[in-house]
């Protein structure tokens, strides 16, 4: 073990940084972007049929994060290192940062895992990986007139325990709703798409980690997107995620800032 986080120490970044000095006010979070497991860790043991599956990466989420920073010139920060090892959207102190099972795939590298591994896997993967978010949030605080927006881009698998699920992008929130709700209101632009507030998980599910400690914590707005996988297998679905979810978001954003705008605007009484 301790070879293996050596290596992740020295050779393989937990964190990147795409679009650093884009423009947008929006700074896109996708923790789950990377399938890659250390070598030195035997693919946490792994049956070679599930090497790629969901409970590796979020399938899709990468591509369509990248997609996305290029259409609003956002700032990305993705994940370089699979959940399996460590999964970024979860604090150092609960299990599932370490899985020793997604669903019905038994991962026994994770397994009887004691305090003193789950602490460097934690100090290796997690620290630089939540370093690099809060860092470029608070350059971005300092830098510009306008707050910093928290959007975390996930993919979630069809077929749950054996449930087929049809929601197909999911708008999730933690103890601040405002982002997501003004989301919701503009679902009905997209008739044709299955979408739903806080599914196919929720804050009690334990999935909103970051959207508290980079949005709820810091006063910044914030909305967790959930899009289904089997709708981000080839460019074209991806393309036309992209522009859905820009139809829902870009009108959110705008609704939210009215408010601010007028209020800037109006006369002082005399």
């Amino acid at each position: 073990m301790a070879d293996a986080l050596l290596e992740l120490n020295l050779s393989h970044a937990s964190a990147s940084v795409i679009n650093n000095n884009g423009l947008s006010p929006v700074v896109l979070v996708c923790e789950h972007a990377s399938d890659y497991i250390p070598e030195a860790l035997g693919d946490l043991g792994l049956a070679k049929a599930d090497r790629q599956s969901h409970a590796v990466w979020d399938i899709g989420a990468r591509e369509l994060s990248r997609l996305l920073s290029r259409k609003l010139d956002a700032a990305l920060i993705e994940g370089c290192i699979s959940r399996l090892v460590y999964d970024c959207n979860r604090p150092p102190n609960v299990p599932s940062a370490f899985p020793a099972q997604s669903e019905r795939i038994v991962v026994p590298g994770n397994e009887g895992l004691d305090a003193a591994a789950r602490h460097e896997r934690s100090e290796a993967v997690y620290v630089p990986f939540r370093t690099t978010v809060q860092s470029l949030l608070e350059q971005r605080q300092r830098g510009s007139a306008s707050r910093p927006i928290v959007v975390t881009v996930h993919s979630f698998a069809p077929i749950y325990h054996g449930m087929q699920r049809s929601v197909e992008i999911g708008i999730l929130h933690d103890d601040d709703p405002d982002l997501a709700l003004a989301m919701m209101n503009n679902a009905d632009r997209l008739s044709g798409r299955v979408i739903a507030l806080n599914e196919p998980y929720a804050q009690s599910d334990g999935v909103t980690h970051s959207l508290v400690i980079y949005g709820v914590a810091n006063g910044l707005p914030n909305v967790m997107l959930e899009v289904r996988n089997d709708l981000l297998t080839n460019e074209t679905e991806i393309e036309a995620m992209a522009e859905d979810l820009l139809a829902l978001l870009l009108p959110a954003l705008r609704a939210m800032a009215a408010p601010a705008q007028e209020k800037d605007n109006k006369c002082p009484a005399n």
